[in-house]
Parts: C-alpha cells; sequence; structure tokens
C-alpha cells in the first residue's frame, strides 16, 4: 500500500514541477523561451506612445459612432 502512496507523491511532485516551470518560464525567463512568440525580448518593452495613440483612436471612433 504505501508503494502506491509513493507513486501517487512522485507523480505529484512531477506535475508541480512541471507547472511551477510553465509559470516560470511565462513570467520571469528573459530569453527566447520566455516569450510566446518567439521573439527573444519584444514582449519584456512597452511601448506607451503607442498605447496611448492607441487608446485616443479607439475612444475618438467609440464616440464618432
Amino acid at each position: 500500500m504505501w508503494i502506491q502512496y509513493l507513486i501517487i507523491a512522485l507523480l505529484f511532485a512531477g506535475a508541480v514541477f512541471y507547472v511551477g516551470r510553465i509559470f516560470w518560464r511565462a513570467f520571469f525567463d528573459k530569453t527566447q523561451a520566455g516569450c510566446a512568440k518567439g521573439c527573444g525580448g519584444a514582449c519584456s518593452t512597452i511601448d506607451v506612445d503607442r498605447l496611448q495613440r492607441t487608446i485616443e483612436l479607439a475612444a475618438t471612433q467609440s464616440t464618432g459612432k
């Protein structure tokens, strides 16, 4: 019976490691593997001016309709 618990514990530990690794690579890894697009860093920079223009354009289009 203890072998079954051991197998389940090992499977659980493996699943926790796998999900933790995916989480780490998605949010904290600064290499190409961390970016979902494979761009190697474009995800880490935010173009505030472009974002502001997009918001203003959407606001003018919604008020114009």
